[in-house]
């Protein structure tokens, strides 16, 4: 199985999704999440910000944000797991949105900032 992955570019900018969907299957399974289903979006500054001030309480743009749907264990045995959503703004982060990508997909399992988050970030690069 693989991790199956929707892509969904409102960015208003071209991007390299194929590249991100690679990344992200890459990714997660060397975090041993071999299947399941993830969503990557590409957002405007503007959307982003958005998001950012409803769901954090912080008003201003940023390069990614996770949105976990559930927890690491799987709900049901042989059915996907649905992972969640990973937002990425291209205007913030740029061509250099691969480290951002790995950022928010370590939030999406579970991971907070610190060392051993820096740590994992420093494998997938």
């Amino acid at each position: 199985m693989t991790v199956a992955v929707e892509v969904e570019n409102r960015s208003g900018v071209e991007v390299d999704e194929n590249g991100a969907v690679e990344l992200a299957r890459r990714v997660l399974e060397a975090e041993g999440v071999p299947d399941g289903e993830l969503g990557l979006a590409f957002v405007a500054p503007d959307e982003i910000r958005a998001l950012k001030r409803e769901h954090l309480g912080i008003d201003e743009a940023t390069d990614v944000l996770s949105f976990p749907l559930d927890g690491r264990e799987h709900v049901l045995e042989g059915v996907p797991r649905a992972l969640g959503d990973v937002v990425l703004c291209p205007q913030v982060v740029g061509s250099a949105w691969r480290e951002p990508l790995v950022h928010g997909l370590l939030h999406l399992l579970g991971h907070d900032h610190g060392a051993a988050m820096e740590a994992r970030e420093a494998v997938h690069r």
